[in-house]
């Protein structure tokens, strides 16, 4: 299992930082190259930059929650949570479609509707059956 992983190309879990100006404030945010490069997709399907998408999500986590916690990690999730819903069939992987195009509450609502199967035990067994 771990050899999935390991082969990763170095230069993909390697930081880069990146300076961002939010608002004509200038600011340096650092990610993983794997992660700007989803956000780079992330940002290409609706027609923007990086720079326009982090402000987009700034500004959208504010209005929101009212605060930004840590805006680093914040990022990072976003990139995980985009390949999850990919994976999971809610958002198209064709890039020609513009996320802005999908319907948010039908993406959120089939996300908790995915029924999550049950882990399995070494032997093939349920979680269940190998915690009893």
């Amino acid at each position: 299992m771990c050899k999935i992983f390991i082969g990763a190309d170095p230069s993909s879990y390697e930081s880069r930082t990146r300076s961002v100006r939010l608002h004509g404030v200038v600011t340096s945010i650092r990610l993983e190259n794997l992660h700007w490069s989803v956000l780079e997709e992330i940002a290409g399907r609706d027609g923007m930059s990086v720079s326009q998408l982090i402000e987009k999500l700034y500004d959208e986590l504010v209005a929101d929650r009212g605060a930004v916690g840590n805006f680093s990690s914040f990022l990072r999730v976003c990139a995980l949570r985009y390949e999850n819903l990919i994976a999971q069939g809610l958002i198209p992987r064709d890039a020609g479609v513009a996320l802005r195009s999908l319907d948010a509450d039908r993406v959120l609502d089939g996300l908790r509707r995915t029924p999550r199967p049950l882990p399995q035990a070494a032997d093939g067994a349920s979680a269940k059956r190998a915690l009893s």
